[in-house]
C-alpha cells in the first residue's frame, strides 16, 4: 500500500477511511533533534491505522525472527509489532499506539536479539500532536499470549524512564 509515496506495511485492519480522516507523521527523535520519519498513521476519530514506513528500515533476522531495523554504527532499533490482539481505539487513553512502537534495541555488533532491551514510548498529549518518552522494559513476557480479554498485558510498574542521553532514539514524536 502507498500513502503520499510512503509504501509500508499496514499494522491496522481498517482499510478504507472516510474524507474526514486525518494523517499524522510518527518520528524517532535523538537527543540533539534529528528526527527519522518511521511511519504514517491515518486517524478516523478515534480508530487509526498504521502503515510503517519500509524505506526507512532494513530487514534483519534475529534470534530466530525476521525484524524491521533502524541502524547507526552504535546501535540498532528494532520495531517489535505487537503480536496479540489490539482495537487501535485512543478514546479511552494512549495505550493502543503505545503497544504499535513497541522496540527493542541491540548493539550494532551483537548478534541476536534480547527483549530484555525492550523500548516502550509512553506517550503524552503535545501542543501539535503526541510526544512519547523513552520507558525501558524487559519485552521477554510478550513471548506467552495474554490471558483471554487481557488487551493490556504490559505492566506500567515493570517500565523505567530511560535516560535519554544515552540512547540514540528516546523520542516518539506523532504529528
Amino acid at each position: 500500500m502507498v500513502w503520499n509515496g510512503v509504501k509500508g506495511l499496514i499494522l491496522g485492519s481498517i482499510v478504507t477511511f472516510p474524507a474526514g480522516a486525518e494523517t499524522r507523521h510518527a518520528y524517532l527523535e535523538q537527543v540533539d533533534g534529528t528526527r527519522v520519519e518511521i511511519a504514517e498513521i491515518r486517524f478516523d476519530g478515534p480508530t487509526y491505522e498504521i502503515v510503517m514506513a519500509d524505506g526507512v528500515f532494513s530487514d534483519h533476522f534475529l534470534s530466530m525472527r525476521p525484524f524491521k531495523c533502524l541502524t547507526s554504527d552504535q546501535k540498532h532499533w528494532c520495531h517489535l509489532p505487537y503480536p496479540y490482539e489490539i482495537k487501535r481505539d485512543i478514546s479511552a487513553d494512549l495505550t493502543d499506539l503505545e503497544y504499535d512502537f513497541l522496540f527493542v534495541w541491540k548493539g550494532a555488533t551483537e548478534y541476536g536479539i534480547n527483549l530484555w532491551n525492550g523500548v516502550y514510548y509512553q506517550l503524552t498529549e503535545g501542543e501539535s500532536g503526541y510526544v512519547g518518552t523513552m520507558h525501558e522494559l524487559n519485552l521477554d513476557p510478550l513471548g506467552v499470549p495474554p490471558e483471554q480479554g487481557d488487551l493490556r498485558p504490559i505492566n506500567r510498574a515493570d517500565m523505567d524512564p530511560a535516560d535519554p542521553d544515552s540512547h540514540w532514539l528516546p523520542r516518539l514524536v506523532i504529528e
